[in-house]
């Protein structure tokens, strides 16, 4: 199993908030079996006691430490949001991006997708992507092997 492939991605999301688009995030998560549903909870529980507002334009969403038993294998999730949803402070959130990271994982993940998410071309080629199969080609292009 990848850590992304195409069923963890959504297209041209429309949330009416940063719970909701967190949700989206966790579901794939879960619907591609990565996390019980459970880790969703955990994602808006980590949302709501410190921001995973990472700037420019995206969002890292993550369960909370005690989360770790919630997770059953290394995943990420991807929701794509043109219009973006207001994260809180003003900003706004283009690219939501869900995270359940197996054992050790977690900072190379993070470190990785906030490297590929900070080059501006990075993110224009993100917004623009028009299928699920670009999105997972602009991710694996950045992820260190």
């Amino acid at each position: 199993m990848t850590i992304l492939s195409t069923n963890k991605i959504k297209l041209n999301a429309k949330p009416k908030d940063k719970f909701e688009a967190i949700q989206m995030a966790g579901q794939l998560l879960v619907e591609a079996g990565h996390v019980s549903a459970a880790y969703i909870d955990k994602m808006l529980e980590r949302e709501q006691t410190l921001s995973t507002y990472m700037g420019n334009g995206l969002a890292i969403p993550h369960g909370t430490q005690d989360s770790k038993s919630l997770i059953l294998s290394t995943g990420l999730s991807i929701v794509q949001i043109p219009e973006g949803v207001d994260f809180g402070e003003g900003e706004k959130a283009n690219l939501v991006i869900g995270i359940a990271a197996a054992g050790n994982d977690h900072l190379d993940i993070l470190t990785n997708v906030a490297m590929i998410c900070s080059e501006d071309e990075n993110m224009e080629l993100i917004m623009k992507a028009a299928t699920p199969e670009e999105m997972v080609k602009i991710f694996e292009s950045g992820m260190a092997s």
